[in-house]
């Protein structure tokens, strides 16, 4: 399939640059049995059934936008020049993969200087990213980070404004636990504690799984042919009970719906060896396209996506491309807000139980 597959128009108002509050007051499209209606996320609970399971993604955003200064010595001396990095991935010896801006000028071995005594050594430059080796780590590094860093906003709303202190609750989800993520697993945004107590006396099932989101879900795809495209890897951890709640939900013909494409990634990684759901842990770069075949999803809950992206690759692979695009169609005309901060839809194959 090309790109141009994935391509649609979208108003630059539709956008949304902060969330609505509470947040279960968001619009949320229902696509099921080949029929759309409009609701929000306050009303889910009409179209769960009880022993449904969600399966919730508690990654942690770190505020991995840090703004620092360059330090190096020249002919003239010591030398300083701001610079923004935003933190990617950290690997088993503590340093960190980063994006830098800007990164022409940054060289290997330079050291970049950060409020609160934090400071970085450039230990590569390659088309992935800068590495880094700070000096601190652990709970010293999460504590400094916690003081000076940003929220790494998506390009899309970073553009136009700054992130400030709303952001550090807005993007966020009332039940991340674990730190790591550098974007926010963002279906699950409109979920708060009121929402999900009902939907537990309402008899729907939660697992929790870990993905830890990277700054590569950004990134474009940039060959015609999407086959062509490379995945970024992102770490993740199904856990036995995870994997056990979620098998026992698909043979008592309940229905498994992930919150999130970072959620449905993971538990469709976890069964690609066998077919069914299993504890797993690792990297995973599974790129879910149009002819994909889903073990574990019965449905999903997910936002509105940027053109040719993956994101959309995956929704397509699970509704059909034509009733993708028959659903974006109508989003736009109804006028849903898109993709972090905005709206989002509940989504089934038209062969749903």
């Amino acid at each position: 399939m090309n790109l141009s597959d994935f391509d649609f128009d979208l108003p630059e108002d539709l956008i949304a640059l902060r969330p609505l509050k509470p947040r279960p007051s968001s619009r949320m499209l229902v696509g099921q049995e080949g029929r759309i209606e409009n609701s929000h996320f306050a009303e889910i609970c009409n179209y769960l059934r009880p022993g449904d399971r969600l399966v919730l993604n508690n990654t942690k955003v770190i505020p991995a936008r840090l703004n620092g200064r360059r330090r190096r010595n020249s002919d003239q001396g010591e030398t300083f020049a701001n610079i923004q990095i935003t933190l990617i991935s950290c690997d088993a010896k503590g340093d960190w993969l980063s994006l830098a801006k800007p990164a022409r000028r940054l060289n290997v071995g330079e050291e970049v200087h950060f409020e609160a005594g934090l400071k970085a050594t450039v230990l590569s430059k390659t088309s992935d990213g800068v590495g880094l080796s700070f000096n601190m780590s652990g709970a010293a590094f999460d504590t400094v980070i916690a003081q000076i860093g940003t929220m790494p906003l998506p390009p899309y709303i970073a553009g136009k404004r700054p992130a400030d202190a709303k952001d550090n609750d807005d993007y966020q989800t009332v039940f991340a636990k674990e730190l790591g993520a550098v974007a926010a697993p963002t279906a699950s945004l409109h979920f708060d504690n009121a929402l999900l107590e009902k939907l537990r006396q309402h008899g729907v099932g939660f697992s929790e799984v870990t993905l830890h989101v990277g700054a590569g879900t950004f990134l474009p795809v940039k060959t015609d042919d999407i086959s062509a495209h490379r995945m970024h890897s992102e770490w993740g951890q199904v856990t036995k009970q995870a994997a056990l709640e979620i098998m026992q939900t698909k043979r008592a013909g309940g229905r498994v719906i992930p919150v999130g494409t970072t959620a449905l990634r993971l538990i469709e990684t976890a069964a690609r060896e066998t077919g069914e759901i299993q504890a797993w842990v690792g990297d995973t770069d599974i790129f879910i396209k149009p002819g994909f075949q889903f073990h574990v999803t019965d449905g999903l809950i997910t936002n509105f996506h940027l053109p040719k992206s993956t994101l959309l690759m995956l929704v397509s692979a699970l509704i059909g491309l034509d009733r993708c695009r028959e659903i974006y169609d109508y989003a736009i005309n109804e006028r849903y807000r898109f993709f972090s901060y905005g709206d989002g839809s509940l989504l089934f194959p038209n062969n749903d139980k």
